[in-house]
């Protein structure tokens, strides 16, 4: 099959033959019909973040089963499915307690000894994530997935795989948002605009966006915000105390992993305010910021994946779309091939995107 093979840090992906094997256990073999091109991909291709190779990028994908190991219980052939990154146990401390998201059995991936799901030649090549979505089949436990109604269109839902089930969750489950209460959101890719979204859905009163590019300012209002701010033409925390009233925000949303960014949402808090942190800092980055930036009772939390239980929150947040709430059609900004990738990356480091999705034939 054909797969984005990533071997190092600030080079071109190269589209690659790879073999797949077979599902094993409780492994299902899925091929896949689309994949979001999501920034956490970009942040290894530039190095940022280390990651070993030679791997299959991707993580946001959705597709068809075609087969199921010996053992699998939840999918069969035919259904339709969404993947997740957040593959769990259900067994560990954090999935019994219902934090499946932070689940550590280390379960979802096949043990050291065993064949590898992916390779060329002989030659291991690793899953980003256990997925490995950029590729035209995808094999990964059951436990990565949930199935979904057919009648929801595939490159709609992948979205809801990462990048939305990230920003929407982080807004309706890690932060603690109430109706009623102001929000800012640093950062309006697809991670900052489902935040958007969620925090329109979860009723915020208020929402400012901020970010570099007018065009994605433009889509946040679509979207939901009730403030845009430019931040090459303002200061953000300015910007933010004078949209209100000097205030502040009771929530404020780091969208990029940017650490001047953070800063600049723990600075714009109001008394009480809680800064959550949802972007990927380069490894060995450090946050810094003034002790007086806190105001009384202020909390700084970071949020991964949304706080999910994917089974339960795709499905939901689906539902969302089905209804009208959730807007995901406006947020595929471009569409394209397997062999668009880099020229994604490229778009997406440029601001030129919301989201790209690749579909497959």
């Amino acid at each position: 099959m054909k797969a984005a093979v990533y071997r190092r840090p600030r080079e071109p992906v190269e589209i690659e033959v790879v073999e797949v094997d077979r599902p094993r256990g409780r492994e299902v073999l899925v091929r896949t019909v689309a994949t979001g091109v999501c920034h956490s991909d970009l942040h290894h291709v530039e190095g940022s973040v280390e990651l070993q190779g030679p791997t299959v990028l991707g993580h946001e994908g959705a597709g068809v089963v075609e087969v199921v190991g010996e053992d699998v219980r939840e999918v069969r052939p035919g259904d339709h499915v969404v993947a997740c990154l957040s593959g769990f146990c259900g067994a560990c401390e954090q999935c019994l307690s219902g934090h499946p998201n932070l689940c550590v059995g280390g379960f979802v991936a096949r043990s050291a000894g065993a064949p590898a799901r992916l390779s060329q030649n002989g030659e291991r090549i690793g899953q980003l994530a256990n997925i490995a979505s950029y590729a035209e089949r995808m094999l990964l436990h059951e436990n990565s997935l949930v199935k979904i109604d057919p009648e929801i269109p595939l490159d709609r839902a992948a979205l809801v795989g990462c990048g939305v089930l990230t920003g929407v969750g982080a807004a309706l489950r890690t932060s603690g948002l109430e109706a009623g209460q102001r929000a800012a959101v640093f950062g309006c890719g697809g991670v900052g605009l489902s935040i958007i979204q969620g925090a329109r859905i979860g009723g915020a009163r208020q929402i400012i966006a901020l970010d570099m590019f007018d065009s994605k300012l433009e889509m946040a209002k679509r979207l939901g915000a009730t403030h845009t701010v430019n931040t090459t033409r303002e200061d953000a925390v300015e910007a933010v105390r004078g949209l209100t009233g000097g205030a502040g925000v009771d929530h404020a949303f780091e969208a990029v992993g940017n650490t001047a960014l953070v800063r600049q949402a723990v600075e714009s808090l109001a008394i009480r305010g809680t800064a959550t942190i949802l972007g990927v800092p380069a490894t060995g980055a450090m946050i810094e910021f003034p002790w007086a930036a806190l105001r009384a009772e202020c909390r700084v939390q970071t949020s991964r994946m949304g706080s999910n239980r994917f089974r339960i929150d795709i499905p939901r947040y689906l539902e969302f779309y089905r209804q009208g709430r959730l807007l995901l059609d406006e947020m595929i900004t471009r569409r394209g091939r397997l062999e668009d990738l880099n020229e994604a990356f490229r778009a997406m480091k440029a601001g030129e995107v919301a989201r790209t999705i690749l579909t497959f034939d």
